[in-house]
């Protein structure tokens, strides 16, 4: 296996990580991030094996140390199912979805255009920033219509959420981490103090929803509860600002005809949105016991990282991957992971891509960039720093 060095805080790869990407695969199927004291792996076979193996999870074999003034922060992803392995995995995400089913997701659809239009309409002649005036504010202002909290709290939400992802990010400080456990304190309180709302007063509501979900005399705890939402938030708005961001200057930059966003080419159009520039590029797994995958043996402890920009452009798996191709014939890709922790918010994902994207270029069919697009250093993630465009 060959070690290879690339910092993920280096300029070149915030804005073109797939170089990297690609002398790492040639190297095998597995590599050593030297940067990262971690074995890693690119092959989307791969990739996709240790996703639905069982013998890989989460939940480290050892519980890692916790610093006091991260406390706060890791009690809530205590209570994750993120970040949780059965049976606590299990309970939590049948509990979850018994709320958040597909009729409840479907449903927002007329919300998801009403607010695009809006925005899109909104938005100002001459130049301005996509990503402030609509890729942020719509998954944002979703998810608060859908857990039932007031609208007005979208910047207070997004400040929260930006501050705790923070936690994922390469190369984090002390003054990220208390940024996120400042942040984590108020979103914790705010939600506190309206899940005993609800509990008190329902309403028609996914925090009301949630209370009520029953599975086995089963129901979710107060602090099962306000993780839960916290992570609806976090990760449902931080991946979906990404990739709309990601989307429209791939659509742009590539001159995609508008025609990709028609109702019978949408969906495929968006899958290969995800595909081609994912917003989440690692996620990690902890081995549970001693095993091989495509000849790399595993002990009992060890982490292995996934990249799933990588396998997304994986030859083997793809045609043409590097080209960006709206009419790919639709088939699974790595963006939102696979097996028992497959993204329980994908479907509003792709459901706010597949209404939003076609209702802006529908009110800004001449769209074009008004500077190269420039990457944010946030790696995990993988999104963009501002999106200048002229209308």
């Amino acid at each position: 296996m060959q070690s290879l060095r690339q910092s993920p805080k280096d300029a070149g790869f915030v804005q073109d990580p797939y170089p990297f990407y690609e002398r790492a695969r040639a190297a095998g199927p597995f590599f050593h991030w030297d940067d990262y004291s971690l074995v890693c792996t690119g092959n989307a076979a791969a990739v996709n094996a240790i996703f639905r193996d069982r013998r890989f999870g989460r939940e480290p074999v050892d519980p890692l140390p916790v610093p006091p003034h991260l406390a706060p922060f890791y009690a809530v992803e205590a209570h994750s199912m993120l970040e949780l392995e059965p049976p606590r995995h299990t309970r939590l995400r049948n509990l979850v979805l018994r709320a958040f089913t597909s009729r409840r997701i479907a449903g927002l659809a007329p919300d998801i255009a009403a607010l695009a239009t809006e925005l899109a309409q909104a938005c100002p002649q001459g130049e301005f920033d996509l990503l402030k005036t609509f890729a942020q504010p719509l998954p944002v202002r979703i998810i608060a219509r859908l857990l039932g909290v007031p609208e007005e709290m979208a910047p207070d939400l997004l400040k929260w959420s930006n501050a705790m992802v923070g936690m994922y990010m390469a190369g984090r400080t002390r003054v990220m981490e208390d940024n996120a456990v400042v942040a984590t304190e108020a979103f914790v309180a705010f939600l506190r103090s309206y899940v005993e709302d609800r509990r008190a007063k329902p309403a028609d509501d996914l925090i009301t929803q949630l209370i009520a979900a029953e599975m086995e005399g089963e129901r979710l705890t107060t602090e099962e509860l306000i993780s839960t939402c916290i992570l609806l938030l976090n990760a449902g708005h931080e991946a979906t600002v990404h990739t709309i961001g990601n989307g429209v200057k791939t659509l742009l930059e590539t001159q995609t005809p508008i025609s990709a966003l028609a109702p019978d080419h949408v969906e495929a159009t968006v899958e290969e949105i995800l595909r081609y520039d994912p917003a989440l590029h690692m996620f990690t797994r902890w081995a549970y016991e001693d095993l091989e995958v495509m000849g790399h043996t595993f002990h009992r402890g060890d982490q292995v990282g996934l990249l799933l920009a990588a396998a997304n452009r994986d030859p083997g798996q793809w045609d043409s991957p590097h080209r960006f191709l709206p009419t790919r014939p639709v088939k699974p890709h790595a963006s939102f992971g696979a097996g028992l922790h497959f993204c329980v918010g994908a479907p509003l994902a792709r459901l706010e891509l597949q209404v939003a994207l076609p209702i802006l270029f529908q009110h800004h069919s001449k769209l074009t960039l008004a500077a190269p697009p420039v990457y944010a250093d946030v790696y995990h993630f993988h999104g963009l720093r501002d999106l200048r465009v002229i209308s």
